[in-house]
């Protein structure tokens, strides 16, 4: 019987341990949100590593849900509801409408959003930094599981990686800086690219 009382003791324990872990996690990631989704905008560095599109770095800007990413061999624009992608080397535009992870492909800011709604999450200290674990409660989540790298003095996130299938994809991000960006910035606009051939992929 104490066996059982200890047992069930130690259970309610963790759990409860669990549960103030992950009230400490929704913490750190609101205050990075609100930081980083700023009303103005942000703009920053990023570097990428994916099996799905290979290694690529650039510069993104964004405000909200809506991002504007600049790499060498693309510039992608994305209004919160419709993607336009110009390829340089084809001059050529693809409008789709993303999904969760190839948002995030292309804007390491879109968990800002994402963890939210639908992930389980614990947190650990590593050094000066907060490592966040997202897990999917919904197995038909495209990011099935994140892990966040927060600086635990500023909130500002460092890497981001992301599991989607079984592929791993690691986003570095650097030189955060709060800017105030136009919402026009983050919709293509045909005629300063009259020679684009633009494709519906919708």
């Amino acid at each position: 019987m104490k066996k059982l009382l200890f047992i069930t003791l130690m259970v309610v324990l963790s759990l409860g341990a669990f549960a103030q872990n992950a009230a400490q996690a929704r913490k750190v990631l609101d205050r990075t949100a609100a930081l980083v989704g700023r009303k103005g905008g942000a703009s920053a560095n990023f570097s990428i590593s994916s099996p799905k599109i290979g290694k690529t770095s650039g510069s993104i800007a964004i405000k909200g849900s809506m991002f504007y990413a600049h790499t060498p061999k693309a510039i992608v624009w994305y209004n919160g509801k419709t993607q336009w992608t110009l390829m340089k080397k084809t001059n050529e535009v693809n409008v789709t409408t993303p999904t969760e992870a190839q948002r995030m492909r292309m804007n390491p800011y879109a968990f800002i959003t994402m963890y939210k709604h639908g992930y389980k999450m614990g947190m650990t200290k590593k050094g000066a930094n907060y490592v966040i674990h997202l897990t999917a409660t919904n197995r038909q989540r495209s990011v099935s599981e994140m892990y966040l790298t927060v600086n635990a003095r500023t909130y500002q996130p460092s890497v981001v990686k992301m599991r989607e299938g079984n592929t791993w994809s690691t986003i570095t991000i650097s030189n955060f800086k709060a800017k105030n960006l136009p919402t026009s910035m983050f919709t293509f606009h045909a005629k300063d690219f009259p020679k684009a051939e633009v494709i519906d992929l919708r």
